[in-house]
């Protein structure tokens, strides 16, 4: 009996212990089973997550890409234009908003390479003639610049012949400061202008350096502005002259380089070559008449004395008006601007005025507009400094 009981106790214990084993693997079985489920929606959910992202960064890169290839294709567009815009100025294309105001140092790569170019005296040497040539080309440009892109195509104030104008307008391009119905448009916007904030080249408004040359490097000043300059639109040799403005530097330039070569070799006491005569001839004589015509715009606003209370900040000065051939007494101009007389005193050095009223006398120039007396003396030196 006893032996009975035992063997009941032990399949009792063991069905105990088998049902207990088969709840542990139903129940490990369940967790088994869950996890996995979890696991598997874990992977679906990373699956997804990394689907969504890889196509947002597809997305990203393909905007990215579109983004690329459009900013590539404007840059090149932009260089082919500054390219063109070298040797046809038609080409620009008008821009706005803040990168109108930017420098566009392609366009401009010229301009940097005149200055660079100067370097070459080092190599070159110097001559007496060299001198004498870069000397006598800077005066001669210079009164082109003074006497006709300023007091005859911004101001009219003398006549002259159609001839004598275009003439004077290709002698004016040779000096690097574009065509004169460029030119002239934007001196009429300076006075209309003059220290506002509109003024492209007021020191007063925009500092030294964008007053002096910064100003013409930026977009807003590559284009010519015919609305103000009917009187000068209507010959097209002018409008050819203003459009392809690149032509006389170049022509100047060969044209030095080539008689360098010639004197080097049939007067070569003269002690001149083609490389010297182009580089003081040429680079540094239109440099040097670069700077000194533009201290006009960024020194004759700020240095100097003020005989008139004009609305402008303009000055008079003595220095600027003999480097510049009299455009120095700059506040005479800005009161009385129709006059072909700068310096409104006998003490006041007019050295292009002189030669206008020898020309006058030759009949190549006439009507020279004059400075009336009740304008010339009526000082108001309310702003004097």
């Amino acid at each position: 009996m006893t032996h009975d009981r035992t063997a009941g106790q032990g399949s009792l214990q063991a069905a105990q212990l088998e049902h207990a084993v088969s709840e542990t693997l139903h129940e490990a079985r369940r967790k088994v089973e869950a996890a996995a489920h979890q696991v598997e929606r874990g992977v679906e959910e990373a699956v997804g997550n990394a689907r969504a992202r890889m196509e947002h960064a597809a997305g990203c890169v393909e905007v990215a890409f579109d983004d690329t290839v459009t900013r590539t294709r404007s840059l090149w567009q932009r260089a082919w234009v500054a390219v063109v815009n070298w040797f046809d100025t038609s080409a620009s294309v008008p821009i706005e908003g803040p990168a109108a105001d930017r420098i566009a140092w392609l366009r401009v790569l010229p301009f940097i390479g005149l200055h660079l170019a100067c370097i070459g005296v080092v190599w070159v040497g110097v001559s007496a003639f060299a001198v004498g040539v870069a000397l006598a080309l800077y005066l001669l440009r210079m009164f082109a610049i003074t006497a006709f892109y300023h007091r005859y195509f911004s101001h009219r104030a003398f006549q002259t012949s159609r001839l004598l104008q275009f003439v004077f307008g290709l002698i004016g391009a040779s000096s690097v400061q574009r065509g004169p119905l460029w030119w002239a448009a934007h001196h009429r916007h300076h006075h209309r202008h003059a220290d506002q904030p509109a003024d492209l080249h007021s020191p007063v408004q925009h500092g030294f350096w964008k007053s002096h040359m910064g100003w013409f490097m930026t977009p807003r000043a590559f284009g010519t502005d015919f609305k103000v300059i009917p009187d000068l639109e209507k010959f097209p040799e002018l409008r050819f002259l203003d459009r392809f403005d690149i032509l006389l530097p170049v022509a100047l330039a060969a044209g030095l380089f080539a008689l360098g070569n010639v004197l080097e070799r049939y007067a070569p006491s003269l002690g001149t070559s083609g490389p010297q005569l182009l580089i003081w001839g040429f680079f540094v004589s239109t440099i040097v008449l670069f700077h000194a015509t533009v201290t006009i715009n960024s020194l004759a606003h700020v240095w100097g004395k003020r005989r008139y209370a004009t609305r402008d900040d303009s000055r008079n000065n003595l220095f600027l008006a003999l480097i510049t051939l009299g455009e120095g007494w700059h506040n005479n101009h800005h009161y009385y601007p129709q006059a072909a007389r700068q310096g409104f005193y006998w003490w006041e050095i007019d050295i292009t005025w002189y030669v206008l009223k020898a020309m006058s006398w030759l009949g190549l120039v006439w009507d020279l507009k004059p400075v009336p007396a009740r304008i010339r003396d009526a000082r108001t030196r309310q702003r004097a400094s």
